[in-house]
């Protein structure tokens, strides 16, 4: 399988132990701190590209070889790669926070709050069975990102990594797929709204560390960015922005770079900052597609506006499945962008467009 990726086994053994001490940095230092890290690693690279002008990849060394041409310069083999890939240093820290919530005494959640392995924004030390999970998820995900990637699976592989190794631990270490549902179906948020606890009753407190009274029924992902009519609109202007500024850069990922670098300020306690970056890559792939086949910029911007909504709804309903009812942390965003991508990718193999971005085609 190594060999037909382009890859000879000594080339994946460099690849695995780079990405086994890039999930456990990414567990030491906290999974969102982590992802806010890929966001400066692709505004440094994309806006060297776009100064440079050099939009063809990579460098001859086995990491950026690895990356698979997703992204020029230090995007591919440092943003995406086994050093700040999502799928590796935000994995890792995710499902470190998982087992450590579990099994360590120390990560107690406070009164009101969620489950402690949703805060992704905590760091969580020096532990080395802590960052040793991290590590081990890491490998795990750049396994998958690999793989996907290999096998020309029509989605975004760095996604997918993060997604799958989400579920993965969930599993391992005990925790509900999905949960159960305190409201009138998985996507009710009015439990929430309404100040609703979770029951005490001694099924949930036996498979909660006993915290389950303390926690809200439903808890949302973002409780400032979860109504309908508010995500459509975010996407709406964010998918415009994206599209823009591909049109003035042609750069495919430095509107992702804003949009996950703009999370440090989420990370220090802003208060109501968007997460914008599932509506501004599917909104930057596809004005990238249509403008290849020559449409205008006007076209683009209106593409990038519907793009930008699809993801900021999908978003919304993957959290509302996923994240809402269970325990740990399950990423909408890389949700929501396996599903544009996928779109993307198969309007591209039907020949809708000629060309699919980023997306690896079969």
């Amino acid at each position: 399988m190594a060999i037909a990726f382009g890859l000879t086994a000594v080339d994946m053994l460099v690849l695995a132990i780079a990405a086994f001490a890039g999930g456990a940095f990414g567990a030491s230092i906290g999974a969102l701190p982590a992802f806010c890290f890929t966001g400066f690693m692709v505004l440094i690279g994309e806006a060297g590209n776009v100064v440079s002008e050099s939009f063809v990849g990579g460098s001859p060394d086995v990491i950026a070889g690895a990356a698979g041409g997703y992204g020029a310069g230090i995007v591919g083999p440092l943003a995406f790669g086994p050093v700040f890939g999502p799928h590796v240093a935000f994995a890792g820290g995710v499902a470190a926070a998982a087992y450590a919530a579990k099994y360590d005494g120390m990560y107690e959640p406070d009164d009101g709050d969620y489950h402690p392995a949703k805060d992704i924004a905590y760091a969580l030390g020096t532990r080395p069975d802590v960052l040793a999970v991290g590590g081990v998820f890491g490998i795990l995900g750049m396994a998958i990102r690999q793989t996907s990637g290999g096998l020309g699976i029509p989605i975004d592989p760095p996604a997918a990594g993060v997604i799958l190794t989400a579920v993965i631990a969930r599993l391992v270490f005990g925790y509900p797929v999905i949960g159960r549902v305190r409201g009138s179906s998985l996507l009710d948020m009015s439990p929430f709204e309404s100040g609703k606890m979770r029951s005490s009753s001694s099924e949930e407190v036996a498979t909660d560390g006993g915290m389950a009274a303390e926690r809200p029924a439903v808890e949302p992902w973002l409780p400032h960015q979860y109504k309908w009519t508010h995500v459509a609109m975010l996407g709406l202007i964010t998918g415009i922005l994206g599209a823009y500024i591909f049109a003035k850069t042609g750069s495919l990922f430095l509107p992702f770079g804003i949009s996950a670098a703009s999370l440090l300020f989420l990370n220090l306690g802003v208060e109501k900052f968007p997460v914008t970056h599932h509506m501004t890559l599917p909104a930057t792939f596809v004005a990238s597609m249509a403008m290849t086949d020559g449409a205008s910029v006007l076209v683009a911007l209106v593409l990038g506006a519907a793009f930008g909504i699809l993801g900021a709804l999908l978003g919304e309903v993957y959290q509302r499945i996923f994240y809402a009812h269970s325990d740990t942390h399950f990423d909408p965003p890389a949700a929501s962008i396996i599903t544009t991508t996928l779109i993307l990718g198969i309007l591209a193999l039907a020949g809708v467009f000629t060309t699919s971005a980023a997306i690896p085609l079969p």
